[in-house]
């Protein structure tokens, strides 16, 4: 279960999840969010606003705080939460439970460092962190869990894909995403986003072609594109071809027609400098009529790739 979706198992505004301002440390930055999201106006100064927001959050019930990128936290960020918190306390009896969501890697603990400083602000902030476990980590998901996931996403795409059976490929989607290059810790854990990148791409492709269940190679081919080109720089040079729209008959012989003329009228009148001349024939050269160019234009026309309609999948 996501943020959102706790969100909006709670109801109301007993949960409100918030995300961290980022390039402004400022303080109201952050209360313009909270105000935000209970939907109330950004109307007044915001010296005027500040000591009524506790009162908002009393009076729709807010329960808990949850600010997510809490790793981009200014301490102007952190000293205006403890202020709100106070406030609710003292002012209106009111705990509030404050959840800071923070990306991490290995067994770093995101904002320990300003937490740990000898401040009496910090202090008094770390002693209302929870008595057992102030710092908790969401592990990856196991081989079990997958499965789990992978059903559910059954559900969400059964009418894009009637046959859709993504579970039996719980193994080897499980011992892709945990090679070392996905799982440099050796956890033995899944991450979301792996999963749903390999599983939405996978599908991707499948509705391309026209399938109604993935393959085992569609998948293998996903997951070694996760795999071996997950720090590749492709180069990008220049625009592809242009894919013209189909002309009619009729179109087509009067551009013949014209062409033609205008080749006879080009070849009366040479162009004095040799470069040009070279230039003009071989410009010309690929606009005039024959059964030859006819012919090898419509085999060119038939090998056109036609763009085929692209269903979005939303990984998120």
């Amino acid at each position: 279960m996501g943020i959102r979706d706790l969100v909006k198992t709670a109801g109301s505004r007993a949960i409100l999840a918030i995300v961290t301002p980022k390039n402004n440390e400022d303080e109201q930055a952050l209360g313009d969010q909270l105000y935000t999201a209970l939907g109330l106006p950004l109307r007044g100064h915001w010296r005027t606003r500040k000591p009524k927001l506790m009162g908002h959050l009393h009076q729709y019930g807010t329960q808990c705080l949850i600010v997510d990128d809490a790793h981009d936290l200014s301490l102007e960020h952190l000293m205006f939460i403890k202020e709100i918190t106070d406030q609710g306390r003292l002012q209106y009896d009111h705990p509030l439970g404050l959840c800071l969501v923070a990306a991490g890697r290995g067994n770093t603990i995101p904002l320990k460092e300003t937490l740990d400083l000898p401040d009496p602000t910090w202090l008094q902030f770390r002693r209302r962190l929870d008595k057992m476990n102030p710092f908790c980590r969401i592990a990856g998901h196991t081989s079990e869990e997958v499965r789990e996931i992978l059903a559910a996403l059954e559900i969400v795409y059964r009418e894009l894909f009637p046959q859709l059976n993504l579970r039996r490929w719980t193994g080897s989607i499980y011992t892709w995403l945990t090679q070392p290059v996905l799982d440099p810790a050796s956890s033995g854990r899944v991450t979301m986003d792996y999963l749903m990148k390999l599983v939405t791409t996978a599908l991707e492709w499948t509705y391309q072609a026209g399938e109604t269940d993935v393959r085992a190679e569609t998948l293998e081919v996903a997951a070694s594109l996760l795999v071996l080109r997950r720090d590749t720089l492709r180069l990008i040079d220049g625009a592809g071809p242009d894919i013209e729209a189909p002309r009619s008959e009729s179109t087509e012989q009067k551009q013949a027609s014209g062409t033609e003329v205008e080749g006879v009228s080009e070849s009366a009148n040479p162009p004095e400098n040799p470069v040009q001349a070279q230039t003009l024939h071989t410009d010309k050269g690929d606009q005039i009529p024959s059964e030859h160019a006819t012919s090898h234009s419509a085999v060119m026309d038939q090998k056109q790739p036609t763009k085929s309609t692209k269903c979005t999948f939303s990984g998120e």
